[in-house]
């Protein structure tokens, strides 16, 4: 950086109502990121996107967060079934 740049009467971020707002929509759940995906991949999350009327990132992310909570096991799926017939049957 030059020795010649005077920031003393710069703003704060904060201060300034358009990056205010970005930094107001980044804490609110979001965040950019860049990543590279094969272009096939690309072609099928834009393929179901439009198949369901929603942007090819959405579905990403609708994808990883399945991911992160995924359904139960059959196994437990069973059990509970036979908890629930077992008390219907007491």
């Amino acid at each position: 950086m030059r020795k010649e740049y005077d920031l003393s009467s710069a703003k704060r971020a904060k201060d300034v109502p358009h990056l205010a707002k970005l930094q107001q929509q980044a804490t609110q759940g979001k965040v950019r990121i860049t990543t590279y995906l094969d272009s096939d991949l690309v072609a099928w999350l834009k393929a179901r996107g439009e198949a369901e009327h929603k942007g090819y990132q959405t579905i990403l992310n609708e994808i990883v967060r399945k991911q992160l909570s995924p359904e139960p096991s059959l196994a437990d799926v069973v059990r509970q079934v036979i908890r629930e017939e077992l008390k219907k049957a007491a």
